[in-house]
Formats: structure tokens, C-alpha cells, sequence
């Protein structure tokens, strides 16, 4: 699926990547891509959210404060890197040498992976790059993948019962006030214009 993704997509999920690790949590939610792309003001994903209102200081404030309140603590990377030096593996070593080899900064450990939710979320950024005819997936459609979670029931909740159940990153914008439906056809309307 990634080969599909442009060089700007790329780049968000490597700043998604970045903040969940800035923030030291051990995953990426639908809350970090959102930083991503708004880190991004030269994309259509970026620029809508800009004129939204969004900025990266106001998500992160709001992502901490959601997930502080959802009991959600930040953890970080030491776990892993310890468990490894119990065998024998010196993580900060394998970091010196790729950064030696590929450049400083290059290399994190332990790449987080993506929630259940932004899996989702991913798996709705196919759907939409399928459903608009587009041969590649850029910002624009991550933005709307992660829109769609708003959008659509989750059929696996609740016995089925079809309620809709948003990602952090849907649940930020909202508590931000941002008009979470008027953002699909702001994106759209860029797409097409």
C-alpha cells in the first residue's frame, strides 16, 4: 500500500512518527497523522486546515489534553531499548553507526506501530483515493481517511449497532470547534478547483 504513497503522504507519516515519539507514546493514532498534516501548509490537507483555524501548537495541546483525560500516559521507547541491552544489544551503538552511515536522525528506535484506529483510518485513505479516481495517495486523501472515521458507523461496536465512533484525531478537532463535516468538501472542492 505505501508504494502508492507520494513523497508528501511519506512525509506525514514520518512526522506522525515523530510526534507520537516527541510525545513519548509507543503507537501512531489518527491524532499524530493529524500533526503531520498539519505540519504540512504546502498540501491541500494542510492549507485546509490551516484556514480551519488548526495549528500544530493548538493540536498538541488538545491531543495531551484528550488523552491525559482518556488516562492514556506517555510511556516512550525505554522499555524496548531496555529489553534489548538485557541481551546484549546496544541500541545507542546501532544509532551512532546509522547515523554514520545514513545521517543524524535517521534512524529511530523502536518505530512505533499504527493503532487499530489509524489502520482504519489508512484503510480508509484507499477507499477514498479509490473512490476519486486517483492513482496515488497524497495528504489530501490521509486527511480524508482519517475524516471518514466521523463518517462512518463502526460495525464492530456495541453488538453491531452501527453507532459512529470517532478516532482522537476527529475527537481534537471537534473539541477544537473546528466543523469536522465542512472539512470533506473543503478538501474536495480544492481537489477539483
Amino acid at each position: 500500500m505505501f508504494e502508492k504513497f507520494t513523497d508528501p503522504a511519506k512525509r506525514v507519516l514520518v512526522l506522525a512518527q515523530d510526534e507520537a515519539m516527541a510525545q513519548g507514546h509507543d503507537y501512531i493514532g489518527t491524532e499524530h497523522v493529524l500533526v503531520g498534516l498539519a505540519d504540512m501548509p504546502g498540501t491541500i490537507a494542510g492549507s485546509v486546515l490551516r484556514d480551519s483555524g488548526v495549528t500544530v501548537k493548538a493540536l498538541r495541546a488538545e491531543i495531551a489534553d484528550v488523552l491525559v483525560a482518556s488516562g492514556v500516559q506517555p510511556v516512550g521507547a525505554q522499555g524496548a531499548t531496555e529489553a534489548l541491552a538485557a541481551i546484549g544489544i546496544d541500541v545507542e551503538e546501532i544509532r551512532r553507526r546509522a547515523d554514520e552511515t545514513f545521517g543524524p536522525g535517521k534512524f529511530h528506535f523502536p518505530r512505533p506501530p499504527f493503532t487499530p484506529r489509524a489502520k482504519k483510518a489508512l484503510e480508509h485513505t484507499l477507499r477514498q483515493m479509490a473512490e476519486l479516481h486517483s492513482d496515488t495517495i497524497g495528504p489530501e486523501h490521509l486527511l480524508l481517511g482519517i475524516l471518514a472515521e466521523a463518517e462512518r458507523p463502526d460495525e464492530d461496536r456495541d453488538g453491531g449497532s452501527g453507532a459512529a465512533v470517532e478516532g482522537v484525531g476527529v475527537k481534537v478537532l471537534r473539541n477544537l470547534g473546528i466543523d469536522v463535516d465542512a472539512l470533506r468538501p473543503a478538501v474536495l472542492a480544492r481537489m477539483t478547483g
